[in-house]
């Protein structure tokens, strides 16, 4: 891993970084996320029993929309093409709440982790805002890179523990 900040100039000025000369190769992430809320209101989410109707597939829809967006909400992202997006809103009983998880893939000249991991901020916070008229503690936690695979750095797969 690479500790010197790429998006500094040698004067320490904020820049996009120039991908150009980099090879076009696959490249994929995974993210995740957790909504803890009470035991009644992940009952109530996955009965459809919402002021707001079926909150799992808007989150999810909401999740895509927000990483085909990426480069508009976090300054110095490259735009790119997405081949795929995926995000899969899953009741965790054990929790209670929902994991969220994104699986973004591109080729391309640079990888796509922010988009994964901004399609599961989104969806974790459609969640709450449909959900907040039936519980105002839920909570947000635990976003996070699980795996990214391709470009010059090669893989990575966060540690279970």
């Amino acid at each position: 891993m690479n500790d010197r900040l790429t998006h500094l100039d040698a004067e320490g000025r904020a820049r996009m970084v120039d991908v150009g000369d980099k090879p076009a190769t696959v490249r994929e992430a995974v993210a995740q996320g957790h909504i803890r809320m009470a035991n009644a209101t992940l009952q109530r989410a996955m009965s459809g029993d919402t002021p707001k109707g079926d909150v799992r597939a808007i989150a999810e829809i909401a999740g895509v929309m927000a990483g085909k967006r990426t480069a508009d909400l976090i300054p110095l992202c490259h735009p790119i093409a997405l081949s795929s997006l995926k995000v899969d809103v899953a009741p965790d009983e054990k929790a209670p709440g929902f994991l969220v998880t994104a699986r973004a893939r591109t080729t391309g000249q640079t990888g796509v982790e922010m988009e994964a991991l901004t399609a599961v901020s989104v969806a974790c916070l459609t969640l709450y805002d449909m959900l907040k008229a039936i519980d105002r503690g839920m909570v947000i936690e635990g976003v996070g890179l699980i795996e990214k695979h391709g470009g010059a750095s090669g893989s990575y797969v966060r540690d279970a523990s």
